[in-house]
């Protein structure tokens, strides 16, 4: 029992991660916009958050500076696909890639850096029943977080003035520009805030995930939360649940090689991704269902006035 309140201990704090990003993607898509650049700029904030930690000795501006810097890439690929037009699957790439070689050069002199010693979380009075206690309530502050910022996006989204605007948006951009709402800002607005999440979710990698930074790091997380997206068909509640899910695969593979299962390691690190692939190819197999639910002008252009 003590192996399975461990399991879910680890899921939870796996999940998180995909949960932070996944979210932050639903709010741009929300509004139409899709950002391939998740990868990049996790890295990016990954090394900004550690960075910061290790020579401030700060968790709090560690975490504010992997927000920035996702929020600072996330506001340069705006401007590129909502002012000058440039095609977002292309800009998005583009994005991951610099994230990726800009977080490599930055981070050489971070490599053998140390952290400070963590701080050890748990809930007062909860965290003392046994297994339960051990695997839901010991968990980082923003493990918590993860779960009342999905709530609270629900909330947002579809009972509150302003989600419905961002839906607005997203779903028929001429009709809320006739209307006089400020499409684009909206739109910017919509993509930095995303940004700033998987910052987040960068920086919890390398301050509390795995406290070092090593280059790639992210190790296809961001593309496993753009996929994420898709899986829930951009419900706040889904990715959560498919976080959880795709943290629980996650998290198999090193207990099942601590338990001395006889299977190669090479097939246990692809389980995440071997997961990812086989459950958009399950969507996939409904075209009407993802129609129906994902927003009308997603990955498209607006010309305010066409």
């Amino acid at each position: 029992m003590e192996t399975y309140a461990l399991l879910w201990a680890s899921t939870m704090n796996a999940g998180t991660v995909l949960a932070l990003a996944s979210l932050g993607l639903l709010i741009n898509e929300k509004a139409g916009i899709v950002n391939l650049g998740a990868e990049g700029m996790m890295l990016c904030a990954a090394i900004a958050g550690f960075a910061t930690v290790a020579t401030t000795g700060s968790d709090t501006l560690g975490f504010l500076a992997g927000m920035g810097a996702g929020a600072l890439m996330a506001a340069l690929f705006g401007v590129l696909v909502i002012w000058m037009n440039t095609n977002q699957y292309a800009t998005g790439l583009a994005l991951s890639l610099f994230g990726g070689g800009f977080s490599a050069f930055v981070g050489v002199g971070f490599v053998q850096a140390k952290l400070p010693e963590r701080v050890q979380f748990e809930v007062p009075l909860l965290a003392d029943i046994p297994l339960i206690g051990s695997a839901l309530f010991k968990h980082h502050p923003l493990v918590y977080g993860a779960i009342a910022l999905a709530l609270g996006l629900i909330y947002f989204l579809y009972r509150t003035r302003a989600g419905l605007v961002l839906r607005a948006v997203g779903e028929s951009p001429e009709s809320a520009h006739a209307l006089g709402y400020p499409v684009r800002r909206i739109r910017l607005l919509a993509v930095v805030v995303g940004g700033a999440l998987c910052g987040l979710a960068g920086a919890y990698i390398s301050i509390i995930y795995t406290p070092l930074w090593v280059e790639g790091m992210i190790a296809g997380k961001g593309w496993i939360a753009l996929a994420l997206t898709t899986f829930a068909t951009w419900r706040p509640a889904r990715v959560l649940l498919g976080a959880y899910l795709f943290g629980g695969v996650t998290m198999l593979q090193f207990h099942l090689q601590a338990t001395g299962v006889d299977v190669p390691s090479q097939f246990l690190s692809m389980l995440p991704y071997l997961a990812t692939i086989v459950v958009l190819a399950l969507i996939s197999r409904n075209p009407r269902w993802l129609r129906v639910n994902m927003p009308a002008s997603i990955g498209k252009p607006f010309f305010p006035g066409s």
